[in-house]
């Protein structure tokens, strides 16, 4: 099963993004496939692939992992880009809280025998990608002074994605469960 773990900023937040994105849509490269805003969400971890039978234990270690870091204030700003295929938003506020966060999920699921990622963590909303590289410079130098509402991130989910499997192709993404962060309900 193909799983993420994840902060997802509030409605509202997502709506403000929209917005401000409505411009940039109009002028940004053929090419590019959006991300419905449902969608938008921090990775803290992506997980390739979860046994079915290890989900249970996955959902437990990650209550626990998540109950001992605390809430957080974050906020979407700035924007960039991965080479010219990935268009994303920045994230500001609580880094190091976030960056603990990714942390002790990572962890946790490595205990769970799955294969993490390695790399560093860097916090950011994917909002577009390409199959192919395009100009994605000016689109994203047009997100670098963004600056979004802080929210207070009080959980993580578990998240099941199911590729190819919504309207026009998009992916379906289910919440297995939600993981309240300093032991919150």
């Amino acid at each position: 099963m193909r799983m993420f773990v994840a902060v997802r900023p509030p409605e509202p937040v997502l709506d403000e993004l929209a917005a401000a994105l409505e411009p940039l849509r109009a002028t940004a490269p053929d090419g590019l496939r959006w991300s419905p805003p449902a969608q938008w969400h921090l990775t803290l971890c992506f997980l390739a692939d979860v046994p079915d039978e290890r989900v249970p234990k996955l959902t437990e270690r990650l209550r626990r992992a998540t109950a001992g870091v605390a809430p957080m204030e974050l906020r979407l700003a700035g924007g960039g880009r991965f080479g010219d295929r990935t268009l994303w938003a920045g994230t500001a506020g609580d880094l190091a809280g976030l960056r603990k966060l990714a942390s002790v999920v990572r962890r946790a699921a490595r205990h769970c025998g799955l294969d993490v990622e390695r790399r560093p963590y860097r916090p950011h909303l994917t909002l577009a990608r390409a199959s192919r590289p395009v100009g994605l410079a000016p689109t994203a130098a047009a997100l670098y002074g963004f600056t979004g509402a802080t929210w207070r991130a009080e959980c993580a989910e578990l998240v099941h994605s199911t590729l190819g499997a919504g309207p026009g192709g998009t992916a379906v993404h289910r919440t297995v469960a939600e993981l309240a962060l300093g032991g919150g309900s």
